[in-house]
């Protein structure tokens, strides 16, 4: 399923959203919370209710789709939309083609599918790992007001393939101490990987992790770093172009986490050739992240 018009016609109704929904949350059919017995009746109120002791539920309850107000099929073509590759999708796009009122509920319906987008079981990088820390400094768009504060730290890995780049992952760090650059290293690549550093005395101890470290010095080589470590300079520029093309206004360094997720997840899914697939995972992961208020958005990306 490639083209918007066979997903339109696949979720052409509200019952088929909450019926895919429903699959995804109770795959062997429902089973009541409360008392544990199969089977249910659909109320008016498009509840499911227990045969037995009939207690209600929702197939939105607990999900990111918790209490709106809005169609499921709006929430499906903003998850649609949003697994686009070519197209980078803004709260004020998104507000646009749902034909929303309200930017807030764009961007806290953004905020929501950005917390899932990030799959909790990615696999590390291995083999050759290209890994550096950028600082992402000011970035303006032209006259425009769209910038990032100055103070960001991103540490990017990049698994090489070939002569080209492979998988990454990215994470905003306080500081460029050993204790985070080392444990950012661990979390994301395996113990049997060859990780390349410029020569930064903060990567030293990955040798005593396990890691093959292979440190490129730039005082000897005389070179730059965007010369010795290009695939991370590579993905470091990309990420900078696509933040500012993509999301209008100041962002803080708290919402960059949000970004950073968002942006891994599209660009380790480039080649892929099955959106479909993308949307079904995406979908898949929001029926299981916890609902999050309007309130606790804006305090974690304040």
């Amino acid at each position: 399923m490639r083209t918007l018009a066979k997903f339109e016609q696949r979720f052409a109704t509200e019952s088929a959203c909450r019926a895919y929904l429903a699959r995804l949350r109770w795959p062997a059919g429902f089973c009541c919370p409360q008392c544990t017995t199969s089977g249910s009746w659909t109320t008016t109120r498009c509840l499911l209710m227990c045969r037995r002791c009939g207690y209600q539920a929702s197939v939105t309850a607990g999900t990111i789709f918790h209490r709106t107000r809005l169609p499921l099929q709006d929430w499906f073509r903003a998850m649609w939309w949003m697994t686009d590759q070519k197209q980078r999708l803004s709260a004020l796009g998104l507000q646009r083609l749902l034909g929303i009122g309200s930017y807030r509920t764009a961007w806290l319906w953004l905020q929501k599918l950005r917390r899932a987008f990030v799959l909790p079981d990615l696999d590390r990088l291995g083999g050759r790992v290209e890994v550096d820390e950028i600082r992402m400094g000011r970035i303006e768009a032209g006259r425009g007001r769209r910038h990032l504060e100055s103070n960001a730290l991103v540490a990017i890995a990049v698994q090489i393939d070939g002569k080209g780049i492979g998988r990454i992952r990215l994470r905003q760090i306080p500081t460029a101490s050993p204790n985070q650059l080392i444990a950012f290293v661990k979390h994301v690549s395996e113990p049997s990987s060859i990780i390349i550093t410029d020569g930064w005395k903060a990567y030293a101890g990955l040798k005593h992790e396990g890691f093959k470290h292979r440190p490129r010095l730039i005082s000897a080589s005389r070179k730059t770093a965007s010369v010795l470590l290009p695939r991370v300079h590579r993905v470091a520029s990309l990420l900078k172009r696509w933040l500012v093309s993509t999301h209008q206004g100041a962002l803080s360094q708290k919402q960059l986490d949000f970004y950073l997720n968002e942006f891994t997840v599209q660009f380790n899914r480039r080649t892929s050739k099955d959106r479909w697939e993308l949307f079904c995972k995406l979908v898949a992961q929001a029926v299981v992240i916890e609902p999050a208020p309007y309130s606790r958005l804006v305090a974690s990306t304040s």
